[in-house]
């Protein structure tokens, strides 16, 4: 990876990108520390510590933003919740199906309904925050005047961060929204190195408890790393076909399919699923749907139990199964191999290679997912079994840091590749 860095450096447009790249990333950090107007930030500081996983993980991809109360409290997570059902939406209406195979200009098209659907899912959310942070009593200004200046000011930090986003993609280094992502979960990380010095000079953890929770937390980036480039290889054979006067050969080829193929989705939806009820339980702290949620002993949504960790761990596996179906579209692969005289050996081509795809997706999907929900419930392990609680740090970001940082180097190499044949010739 140095070696990577160190070469790009060396290339000129390359180092403009990089430097282009590190200065967004500058000004975008000096907007976390603009606070919105008419809010008591140390409120919404003490809701963010009080309140569980799920406004915790939010604040850390926004960067500490939403703890601030900033202009950028929402960060990107709207975007990302627009992308996701825009790309799920896409298989169920055939009018985005077809956008989606008419090149880049179906692209921009639906990148201009994502936006458009950031934007209303900005509204909903920034309007549940309000709700959220006016429970606690962190409005200082009241009233329709408050809700739209609180509103306007974070829909607008969320479209400039994707715009931000855009530009890093355009005229930077590596995917925009996931750099910013990327950023903001790093400076998580002095943050999470106070906390344990915390607990460590309070007495609450020994020494040692502290080296065998860095030596798990590296042990946890070493296998990420593997199972993101790990990969299953299914086997696929090109018969020979005539083109005009040419006689093309037989050719053998592979489809790769990551290990990992849900990537962190199938941990933002399970926790979603498990969190959202604690959120609408706070907002109507007096309904009946709360005490259930917060008291009942039948609820599997109250935290830091066995049975939010199993009910956690069972969806993550679904949600793993089902973000790698509807993503590998086992039918659309069979009839695009077919129609390419493609075919897997010993598979006989159409229903029965749908079948067969689908079979390795499951089982692959299943042993990915089941990755993914070990390292997600490991810090709740931890906050059950240790002392090791309020750390902000957990697998979740794991996985996002490992598979950005392993995206922005692949675009880095296949930049150098274009300009440096040397390695061809030797």
């Amino acid at each position: 990876m140095l070696s990577t860095l160190r070469n790009a450096w060396r290339v000129p447009e390359l180092r403009r990108r990089i430097l282009f790249t590190l200065m967004i990333v500058a000004i975008f950090r000096m907007g976390i520390f603009i606070p919105v107007p008419g809010v008591d930030a140390s409120k919404v500081a003490t809701l963010v510590g009080d309140s569980g996983s799920l406004l915790s993980f939010y604040d850390m991809i926004a960067g500490g933003a939403f703890s601030k109360f900033s202009i950028f409290a929402l960060g990107v997570t709207p975007y990302i919740n627009a992308s996701i059902i825009i790309q799920l939406l896409t298989v169920a209406i055939p009018y985005l199906e077809e956008l989606s195979k008419e090149g880049q200009d179906g692209r921009k098209k639906i990148q201009n309904y994502t936006k458009y659907a950031a934007m209303v899912f900005a509204l909903i959310q920034g309007y549940a925050s309000y709700v959220l942070i006016k429970n606690s009593g962190a409005i200082l200004i009241d009233g329709t005047f408050g809700l739209l200046l609180i509103l306007l000011t974070m829909i607008t930090g969320t479209m400039l961060l994707v715009w931000i986003g855009e530009q890093i993609s355009t005229r930077g280094i590596g995917s925009g929204v996931s750099v910013i992502i990327f950023v903001n979960i790093i400076s998580s990380l002095p943050t999470t190195g106070y906390q344990i010095a915390g607990l460590l000079q309070s007495n609450r953890v020994s020494l040692v408890e502290v080296v065998i929770f860095v030596a798990v937390a590296l042990a946890l980036l070493v296998t990420v790393v593997v199972i993101n480039l790990a990969e299953r290889r299914i086997p696929v054979q090109y018969a020979g076909k005539a083109v005009g006067r040419k006689v093309v050969k037989s050719q053998s080829s592979h489809i790769p399919i990551s290990l990992n193929s849900s990537g962190v989705m199938a941990i933002i939806f399970g926790m979603s699923v498990m969190q959202f009820p604690t959120v609408i339980a706070q907002i109507w702290p007096n309904s009946s749907f709360a005490k259930f949620v917060t008291s009942s002993p039948w609820s599997i949504f109250q935290q830091n139990t066995l049975k939010y960790v199993v009910a956690y761990f069972l969806l993550i596996l679904f949600f793993a199964w089902f973000y790698t179906i509807i993503t590998f579209k086992p039918d659309e692969m069979a009839e695009n191999m077919n129609k390419s005289s493609g075919f897997i050996p010993g598979i006989r081509p159409g229903e029965k290679t749908a079948a067969y795809l689908e079979k390795i997706l499951t089982r692959i999907s299943l042993l990915g997912g089941t990755f993914a929900a070990i390292i997600a419930v490991v810090p709740i392990l931890a906050a059950i079994f240790t002392n090791f609680q309020g750390i902000s740090f957990g697998g979740t970001s794991l996985l996002i840091l490992v598979g950005v940082s392993l995206d922005t180097m692949k675009q880095l190499e296949s930049q150098l590749v274009m300009r440096h044949y040397e390695g061809f010739l030797k």
